[in-house]
């Protein structure tokens, strides 16, 4: 088995790009998730406008698709807007991107890093049960920490969720590590452990980031992206991966690929806004066809799919690949 030859990217590539929205410099970094049979895309979109505080970002916007490659974007206003002013947490600032969604039981709940000023990113959950109305819930991680991921269930009575406790390149030695965290009411968080970090393949020599972990029978499959470098540190490079996790005992690391699943090879993922980018927010599973969709943002300017065999992205993770 070559790990790098599971996912196929599909031939419609890029699915959603720039031109798809009005006044859009890029949409990226897709969030992906399953609602009333539909494929729910919750897009980052940047405008060519400048706001006051010098962030682009226009918010997260909703695409819908029937058959998980046409799809139809709302974009007469964006899903998600902290920035207006019925907002009740005043501190946030600056743009909204690379939101991850778990679906618990009826809810769709909404993680995505903001930012308060200097601080850097902070993990802000929010929830949706129609993917039309949107409820601001509450701060859920100090800041940095970039790209928090919730379980879809509780595991031994309580709530988990995946960190990035850092903004990554800030000279602190592991800063681009996955954490791992529980809860028992989604709000309040302890008993933070070290999970996973950089450096287990060349791919991801300098960081790593999660996804919301997907339940199979082997263990809680981990999407993950992974940043390494190239010329003396001048060209980053992101790659998207996978590791596995044990049912019982998220603190488990039960497998790691050492391959990848992906990397940024084609011209759409080689050059654009951000270049060489292949970069995950999650990934939808069919246990029944035994396919995994990654929808994914290339080069921060454009939406990519590929699809491929769940259960051989699992057993790469088992064998280490």
């Amino acid at each position: 088995m070559d790990p790098t030859k599971i996912m196929k990217r599909h031939p419609m590539n890029p699915l959603i790009s720039p031109g798809d929205i009005p006044n859009t410099f890029a949409v990226f970094n897709p969030s992906p998730v399953m609602y009333d049979d539909k494929t729910i895309l919750a897009l980052s979109v940047y405008s060519h406008d400048i706001k006051g505080d010098g962030c682009a970002s226009k918010g997260i916007y909703i695409a819908t698709s029937d058959d998980g490659i046409n799809f139809d974007i709302k974009y007469d206003k964006p899903f998600i807007d902290l920035n207006d002013p019925s907002n009740p947490f005043t501190f946030v600032n600056g743009g909204v991107i690379d939101c991850r969604i778990t679906k618990i039981e009826d809810t769709y709940y909404i993680v995505t890093p903001l930012n308060s000023g200097g601080e850097g990113p902070f993990a802000f959950l929010g929830k949706t049960t129609d993917f039309k109305t949107y409820t601001p819930v509450e701060v859920i991680s100090l800041p940095p920490n970039r790209g928090a991921s919730l379980f879809p269930e509780k595991i031994g009575g309580k709530y988990y969720k995946l960190d990035r406790p850092s903004a990554g390149g800030g000279g602190h030695g592991n800063d681009g590590s996955i954490w791992l965290a529980s809860s028992p009411d989604l709000i309040h968080w302890g008993c933070h452990r070290p999970l996973i970090q950089p450096g287990f393949s060349i791919w991801n020599i300098l960081k790593v980031g999660p996804t919301p972990p997907i339940k199979t029978s082997e263990g809680w499959l981990e999407i993950i992206h992974g940043v390494m470098t190239w010329g003396g540190g001048c060209s980053s490079h992101y790659y998207i991966g996978a590791v596995l996790l044990d049912l019982e005992n998220p603190e488990k690391v039960v497998g790691k690929m050492k391959s990848y699943l992906l990397a940024p090879e084609e011209p759409y993922e080689a050059i654009g806004i951000v270049n060489s980018v292949c970069f995950p927010c999650g990934a939808i599973a069919d246990i029944e066809k035994d396919e995994l969709r990654l929808y994914y943002g290339a080069a921060d300017k454009h939406v990519c799919l590929a699809t491929g065999s769940l259960s051989e992205v699992v057993e790469a993770c088992k064998k280490e690949l």
